[in-house]
């Protein structure tokens, strides 16, 4: 389950990701569902307003270079998955 709050400080956060263009590049293409309970997997997100409700806290880098993880939104949720294999699988 990924219900994500996006943080202000980069040590605040638990994973920190970049966003990129081509899904070539991202190690994971994310979906965004509009409610809590269809954030099922990593590859579905659930922004959250509360901080102690998140499963991970997330700060978005400027570089690729320091990311965690770096993403791609997509715009159908059966188009969201890992591209390879990563650390991070099943901890968001």
């Amino acid at each position: 389950m990924a219900k994500i709050f996006v943080v202000d400080r980069d040590y605040e956060a638990d994973v920190k990701c970049f966003k990129v263009e081509r899904d070539y590049d991202a190690d994971l293409l994310i979906f965004v569902v509009e409610r809590d309970y269809d954030a099922k997997s990593d590859e579905k997100w659930f922004y959250v307003t509360r901080d102690f409700e998140a499963t991970t806290k997330i700060f978005w880098v400027a570089r690729d270079y320091e990311a965690d993880l770096k993403v791609l939104f997509v715009d159908r949720d059966y188009d969201a998955k890992w591209t390879k294999g990563h650390a991070l699988q099943n901890r968001l």
